[in-house]
C-alpha cells in the first residue's frame, strides 16, 4: 500500500528545508540538532536494535504492560475506533493493541521514515485484514492532513507509545499534546507511553548500552547529513555522551567533538571547538502527578493509568477534560 505523502515537500523541497534545519541548529549556541534526523532506513533499523538491548527496559516493559492491560484498555477506548498512531515504528505494540480492540475500523500511523513506515503496515496488514490500512508519510510534529476510512469510525483515538511525548522540551509537548487533542475531537482518546522517574544509573546504563548500538544510532545523523546534504562530518571525529541532568528529569544526548575541527555542510562552515556537546536527543522522564498537569494544560484529563509492577513506566489513557466533567 502506497502512503499517502500529501503532507510532505518533494524531494528537492525537503532537502531544502533539512539544510536550513541543520545550518540553524549548526549556527545555534549551543549547537543542536532535531531529533527526526535519525531516522533514515539505517536510524531506523539501529532503533530497532536498541529495543533489544538489555539495559534498554522501556521497549520490553511496554509490551509487558500491553500484553497485560490490553483487554482493559480495549474496554476504555470502545468498539469500532480510528486508531491514528504517532511514529508507527516496528508495529509490535500496535499490534497488540489492534488485537484487543472491538472491529477497530482503520489504522492510520504518521510516520516520518519511510523505510518503516512500508515495513509496519504490510506486516499489520497480513494480520488485520478487516482494518483499513492509511498511512501517511509525515512530521507529526506538523500540520497533518489525516485521511477518512471509508466506513464510519465511533471516535478517533491516538496511540503514542515509547514515551515518544519525553523526546520533546514542555513548550513542545504541551503543543503536541493541543494537536492530540484536537485530533480526537469532542469525544475521542488517547494512550500515551511515559516513561517515569527512576534512579540515575538505571536511566543512564538505557541510553550507553555496552554493545554501543545506541552510539552507532547517535553517530549515524551525522553520516545521514553526509549523504543528503553533501556534508564532511568524520565520525571518527565525534562521540556519542548521555547523561541525565537531574535538575530538568531529562536524559541529555549529545554529540561531542573529539578534536578542534571544521566540517562543511551544504557549502557552508561550521567549526567545532574540543570536546564541543551538540544536543541531539532529550528524553524527559515524569511522576504521574508531572503528566497530569501537562494534560490538564492542554485541556485533557487523564481518566486511567496501566503500569509494570516496579512502576517504570505507564500507559495513560486520557481524554477531552469535557468529558470528564460531565461524568
Amino acid at each position: 500500500m502506497k502512503p499517502l505523502t500529501n503532507t510532505l515537500p518533494c524531494a528537492e523541497q525537503a532537502d531544502s528545508t533539512m539544510l536550513a534545519e541543520v545550518l540553524h541548529g549548526l549556527r545555534a549556541s549551543p549547537k543542536q540538532l532535531s531529533s527526526k534526523f535519525f531516522y533514515d532506513a539505517t536510524g531506523s533499523a539501529l532503533f530497532e536494535r536498541i529495543c533489544t538491548q538489555p539495559e534498554y527496559y522501556l521497549t520490553r516493559t511496554e509490551i509487558g504492560i500491553m500484553q497485560t492491560h490490553g483487554p482493559a484498555m480495549a474496554r476504555a477506548l470502545g468498539g469500532r475506533v480510528r486508531l491514528v498512531e504517532f511514529g508507527s515504528g516496528s508495529g509490535i505494540k500496535t499490534s497488540l493493541l489492534l488485537a484487543a480492540l472491538e472491529a477497530p475500523v482503520a489504522y492510520v500511523p504518521v510516520e516520518i521514515s519511510a523505510a518503516a513506515l512500508c515495513e509496519c503496515v504490510s506486516a499489520l496488514q497480513r494480520d488485520f485484514p478487516d482494518v483499513e490500512m492509511l498511512p501517511v508519510l509525515a512530521d507529526f510534529t506538523r500540520p497533518v492532513r489525516l485521511p477518512t476510512p471509508a466506513q464510519a469510525a465511533a471516535r478517533t483515538v491516538v496511540y503514542f507509545p515509547g514515551s515518544t511525548i519525553g523526546n520533546f522540551d514542555d513548550e513542545s509537548a504541551q503543543r503536541i499534546l493541543r494537536t492530540i487533542s484536537s485530533e480526537i475531537g469532542h469525544d475521542g482518546g488517547a494512550l500515551i507511553g511515559i516513561d517515569l522517574k527512576k534512579p540515575v544509573t538505571e536511566l543512564e546504563a538505557a541510553y550507553n548500552d555496552k554493545a554501543g548500538v545506541t552510539a552507532a544510532f547517535t553517530l549515524n545523523m551525522l553520516a545521514r547529513i553526509n549523504r543528503d546534504l553533501g556534508a564532511d562530518f568524520d565520525l571518527d571525529c565525534f562521540a556519542h555522551r548521555a547523561v541525565y541532568n537531574t535538575a530538568n528529569s531529562r536524559i541529555e544526548t549529545h554529540i561531542v567533538s573529539l578534536a578542534d575541527q571544521q566540517v562543511t555542510v551544504g557549502g557552508h562552515t561550521v567549526h567545532f571547538q574540543r570536546d564541543e556537546a551538540m544536543q541531539v536527543e532529550i528524553s524527559c522522564k515524569y511522576s504521574l502527578a508531572d503528566f497530569r498537569q501537562m494534560c490538564r494544560r492542554a485541556a485533557l484529563h487523564v481518566t486511567e493509568v496501566w503500569t509494570d509492577p516496579r512502576q517504570r513506566f505507564a500507559v495513560a489513557y486520557v481524554i477531552p477534560a469535557h468529558l470528564e466533567r460531565v461524568r
